[in-house]
C-alpha cells in the first residue's frame, strides 16, 4: 500500500467513525461517545461484520427501506450532513482517539449497544458487559 493509499484509508475510516459518533451520541458525555466508537471498532475486529470502519457503519442498508441498518441514523431518511460544527469537531476528535491502536477498550469487546429507553429484541440473546451513561453494551 502506498503512503497516499494509507492516508486515504485512514481519512475514510476517520470520517465514517466520526459520522457514527456524531449521529449516535453527539449529545452524550465524552465517555459515551468513546464507547459508541469502540463498538464499531470491535465489530471491525469480529469476523461477523465487515472488516473496515465504513463497512461496519454502513452495513445492512436496504434501498428504500427505513430503519433496517445496523445504526439507525444511516437509514432514517434524514440528512447525513452534520449541522453542529462543535459536535462534528468533537466527533472527529473521538474517532481519532479511538482509531489509535493503543487506545484501551472501555466496553469489554462489546459489539452491540442500545439506549436505556429502548428494549430491542436482540438484547436478551447477548451478554450485557457495561452500562455507560444512557447506553447498555453487549457482546
Amino acid at each position: 500500500m502506498t503512503p497516499m493509499e494509507m492516508i486515504e484509508m485512514i481519512a475514510e475510516a476517520l470520517f465514517c467513525l466520526a459520522q457514527n459518533v456524531y449521529f449516535e451520541a453527539r449529545s452524550q458525555p465524552l465517555i459515551e461517545q468513546v464507547a459508541v466508537a469502540q463498538v464499531v471498532m470491535n465489530r471491525v475486529s469480529s469476523s461477523a461484520y465487515p472488516d473496515t470502519v465504513c463497512g461496519v457503519v454502513y452495513h445492512n442498508k436496504y434501498p428504500g427501506k427505513l430503519h433496517r441498518c445496523q445504526f439507525s441514523w444511516w437509514c432514517d431518511g434524514l440528512s447525513d450532513s452534520p449541522r453542529d460544527a462543535k459536535a462534528w469537531l468533537e466527533a472527529n476528535q473521538v474517532a481519532s482517539l479511538v482509531l489509535s491502536p493503543d487506545f484501551p477498550d472501555l466496553v469489554g469487546n462489546a459489539t452491540h449497544y442500545h439506549a436505556n429507553y429502548v428494549n430491542p429484541s436482540w438484547s436478551s440473546s447477548l451478554e450485557s458487559v457495561a452500562t455507560i451513561g444512557l447506553h447498555t453494551f453487549y457482546r
